[in-house]
C-alpha cells in the first residue's frame, strides 16, 4: 500500500519512481492481504447472489436491483480483511504515539486498534458512493424516455455517474479521520500515561 501511495504522489522524478518501485516489503504480507481480500469478497458475493436467486418473494425487477448492490458488501468486507491481515502485526507490537511537541512517548497496542478501526471504516466508506449511488441513479435514469429511446447513451451516462460518485467518495472517506489522530493518554496503557504529562497524544492512522 505504501508503494501504491508513493507512486501516486505528484511531480514524480525518475529517482523517486525507481525508489517506490524497489522499496522492499514482506511478500508474505501482500500475499496474505491479497488472498484474504479475494476469498472474503468472492465468498460474500457468491453467497449473496445465491440468496437473491432463491428469494422467491422478489420480483425479477427487485431481484435485479438487489443484485446491483451485491458488490458493495463484497468489496467492503475485502477491504476490512485486507487491512487486518496486512497490519495485524501492529496489534501485537503497537504503534508509536507522540506528545504535542512530536516527541515519542511509547508504542501502544490500544492506539493500534484505534488506527486499524479508523482505517477499516475509511475503506468501507470509500467504495460506498461508488457502488451504491450509481445503481440507484441508473435505475431511475434507465426509465427516462431519453435513455429508453437511445440505449447507446446508457454506457456514457453510467460512466459519468460513476465518475461523479468517485469524485464524492474519495474526499468523503479521507475526511472521516485525520491522518494524525488524537487520543487521550488515560485511554492508553498505564506505562504510556505515566511517560508523559500531556493529556492527549497523537498517532499515525495509516492508509
Amino acid at each position: 500500500l505504501l508503494q501504491v501511495v508513493g507512486l501516486l504522489l505528484p511531480n514524480q522524478t525518475l529517482a523517486s519512481t525507481v525508489f517506490w518501485q524497489v522499496t522492499p516489503s514482506p511478500a508474505s504480507k501482500f500475499i496474505q492481504g491479497y488472498l484474504g481480500a479475494v476469498i472474503s469478497a468472492v465468498s460474500i458475493a457468491v453467497g449473496l447472489n445465491v440468496l437473491v436467486q432463491k428469494a422467491n418473494k422478489f420480483t425479477p425487477a427487485t431481484r435485479l436491483l438487489v443484485q446491483r448492490f451485491v458488490p458493495f458488501p463484497a468489496v467492503a468486507s475485502a477491504n476490512i480483511c485486507n487491512v487486518v491481515l496486512m497490519r495485524y502485526g501492529e496489534l501485537e507490537e503497537g504503534i508509536d504515539v507522540l506528545d504535542g511537541d512530536g516527541n515519542l512517548v511509547g508504542s501502544s497496542k490500544i492506539a493500534a486498534r484505534h488506527a486499524l478501526l479508523e482505517t477499516a471504516l475509511t475503506r468501507v466508506v470509500l467504495p460506498m458512493p461508488i457502488l451504491v449511488l450509481p445503481p440507484i441513479v441508473m435505475s431511475m435514469l434507465e426509465k427516462t424516455a431519453l435513455l429508453q429511446a437511445r440505449p447507446r447513451l446508457l454506457l456514457p451516462v453510467q460512466s459519468l455517474v460513476c465518475l461523479a460518485a468517485f469524485g464524492l467518495a474519495l474526499p468523503l472517506a479521507i475526511s472521516l479521520f485525520p491522518q494524525m489522530s488524537e487520543i487521550e493518554t488515560s485511554q492508553l496503557e498505564p506505562e504510556i500515561a505515566r511517560a508523559t504529562s500531556s493529556r492527549t497524544v497523537v498517532y499515525n492512522k495509516g492508509l
